[in-house]
Parts: C-alpha cells; sequence; structure tokens
C-alpha cells in the first residue's frame, strides 16, 4: 500500500515544469506534507549517467529504439531506488516527467510503436501509476522561445518544430484519454498565475 500521493509534472519542453513543482514544494512544506522533489531522467546517481547520454548533443546518432530503453533503464531505477520507498513511507512524491513523456516524445514525436512503449513502461514502473498527471499546455513557439533564451539546446531540444507539435498533440490526445488522471494547465502568463491554476487542479490531492 502506498500512503503517500504521487504528482507527475509533463509538458512539452520549456513548458515550466521545474519551476511549478519547486512552487508546489514550497506550498506543501508550509503544510507540513512531507514532500520529495525529483525529476526524469537523472533522479538517481545511475540515472544522472543515463542523463548525460539521452541529452548529449554529440550523441546525436542514438536509435530511437536505444533511446526509449535507456530512458526505461533510467525510469526503472528511479522507481526502485527513489519513488516507490518514498511513497511508502507516506511522502508526496512530485516528479519531473514520468512515462507520459516517453509516449508523447518516443510514441508521438518519434512514431514509435505505442503498445511496446506501454509494455516497456508497465515493466520499468511496475506497473505504478501517478493519482495526477499535471499537463503544462504552451504553444511550441513559446516553449521554444523560452528554452532558447536560457542556454544552448540539449540533443531533444534540437529537434524541429514539427517534433514538438507532434509531441503537443500527444499530451493533449493523452489527456483526452486519461481525465481521470491528466490535469490541463495552461502554462502562459505571470508563473503565480500558473502556480494558482495549479493549485486549485490539484487541490484534492493536497487537502489534508
Amino acid at each position: 500500500m502506498l500512503a503517500g500521493k504521487f504528482i507527475v509534472f509533463e509538458g512539452i519542453d520549456g513548458a515550466g515544469k521545474t519551476t511549478q513543482m519547486e512552487l508546489l514544494a514550497g506550498f506543501l512544506k508550509k503544510m507540513d506534507i512531507p514532500v520529495l522533489c525529483t525529476r526524469e531522467p537523472g533522479g538517481t546517481r545511475i540515472g544522472g549517467r543515463l542523463r548525460e547520454l539521452l541529452l548529449d548533443p554529440a550523441c546525436h546518432d542514438i536509435s530511437h529504439r536505444t533511446e526509449a530503453f535507456l530512458y526505461a533503464a533510467d525510469r526503472a531505477q528511479h522507481v526502485d531506488e527513489i519513488i516507490r520507498p518514498a511513497l511508502v513511507k507516506g511522502i508526496t512524491v512530485l516528479c519531473d516527467r514520468f512515462v507520459y513523456s516517453t509516449l508523447a516524445y518516443q510514441g508521438w514525436g518519434r512514431g514509435m510503436d505505442m503498445a511496446l512503449l506501454r509494455q516497456l513502461n508497465e515493466l520499468a514502473t511496475g506497473a505504478l501509476v501517478p493519482d495526477a498527471v499535471v499537463l503544462l499546455d504552451i504553444t511550441v513557439r513559446e516553449g521554444i522561445s523560452r528554452v532558447l533564451g536560457q542556454r544552448p539546446p540539449d540533443r531533444l531540444e534540437g529537434e524541429k518544430n514539427d517534433f514538438f507539435r507532434r509531441v503537443r498533440d500527444g499530451y493533449l490526445e493523452m489527456a483526452l484519454r486519461w481525465p481521470g488522471t491528466f490535469r490541463v494547465v495552461e502554462g502562459d502568463g505571470p508563473v503565480e498565475d500558473v502556480h494558482r491554476r495549479i493549485l486549485k487542479a490539484v487541490g484534492d490531492l493536497i487537502t489534508p
């Protein structure tokens, strides 16, 4: 039995996931709710090594299947080492990306077989499903603008606009398929306004 709540933040690159996750964590701490923030890829020591490989622009020749398997390997270690133990202890876990990133990026974005990706991720996670997925939805143009305004793009961020349009479409399609899990939040506007929208979206999960 998992006593803690598991909330995942998803969205295209530049959507503001990390910022909003940290704001929600701060809110929960003020309410004396134990919380852990983590991310994929790279939420563990082993995952950190995989993250370097996956996001390195020099590794442009990674095949789509290899890419998916590496993300799954990172996720398996992450769930076993960090996420599930924290949930068992009653800690609320906030995670920047989870299986839905693989479905959106490698499935809709790369065109890989969805059944294969779902099976791969079910094995990697032990069928762990979050209590909620906060989908921060922004336009591709806005996302790319935010990313390029901060630093040079990594291997994935350097993809063409059409790729990110497919990824965004995939996220919105998943939100339609799984309305009980997904909470779609408009990601445009001032950071505090987006934060308030998230609090409203997940209020049923964070109220003691």
